[in-house]
């Protein structure tokens, strides 16, 4: 029983050991990316063991070349794996650029075809997927450093430019130019600045509501109509 245990240490220490070289060396961006842009990340051992979504990001780029390779049925193995153990879905032919976040993760799906750009950070819940009508290129493109925020979908061939928000449960099924924050289901471009959105910090307490501002200009014409018609009305009784 001594000798087993002593063998399970060793083994133990030897994958920790080796976890560390990989990230350190192999993933140091991952890292980067979740010390920068979680506040909850108190050091890089604590990123690199407690991280579902680094890790899923890790296993992608072993899957991702495996299938790169023609090898796509063990691509979809490490893929299915690393799905059973972090709770995120990343087919092996998805094109991930470097420094990808994804943020708790738990629900997050990106489809084969899409395509993530620089420095972008994905949270709970998001869908990168198709639309079930269309073949060969049928998922999102995302830009450098987008922000797409908890349970928002993305549908389609569709593609979203440098530095774009998403709110919370958004659904966009259409191109958004850069520098943009999109919200509302269909998602509809809300604000549009020439200024550079900065990574996670997107304030879903102050995203305006398209929808809203729609329903007070009409309120706003209407209010006007009436006083125009009460004015006329005055002028006739006189």
């Amino acid at each position: 029983m001594t000798e087993l245990f002593q063998t399970f240490v060793a083994l133990l220490f030897i994958w920790c050991v080796a976890k560390v070289f990989l990230y350190k060396f192999f993933f140091a961006d991952l890292l980067q990316a979740a010390m920068e842009r979680d506040p909850a990340a108190r050091g890089s051992l604590l990123v690199m063991f407690t991280y579902s979504g680094v890790r899923a990001v890790a296993y992608h780029r072993f899957a991702h070349r495996l299938h790169g390779w023609g090898l796509s049925f063990p691509a979809r193995i490490v893929s299915q794996w690393a799905r059973w153990l972090t709770g995120i879905e990343i087919h092996p032919g998805a094109r991930i650029g470097k420094g990808l976040f994804i943020d708790h993760g738990m629900g997050v799906v990106i489809g084969e075809t899409s395509v993530i750009g620089d420095n972008v950070t994905l949270f709970q819940g998001v869908t990168l997927g198709g639309t079930g009508k269309e073949k060969g290129k049928r998922h999102p493109t995302l830009g450098n450093d987008v922000v797409v925020g908890a349970g928002a979908k993305v549908l389609g061939n569709i593609t979203l430019g440098d530095h774009v928000s998403v709110g919370a449960n958004a659904v966009v099924l259409n191109d958004v130019p850069a520098n943009c924050t999109v919200v509302g289901v269909p998602g509809r471009v809300a604000r549009r600045e020439g200024k550079k959105i900065l990574g996670a910090n997107i304030d879903y307490c102050q995203l305006p509501d398209p929808l809203a501002q729609a329903m007070e200009r009409i309120q706003k014409e209407i209010e006007t109509i009436e006083r125009e018609l009460k004015d006329f009305e005055d002028h006739q009784k006189k």
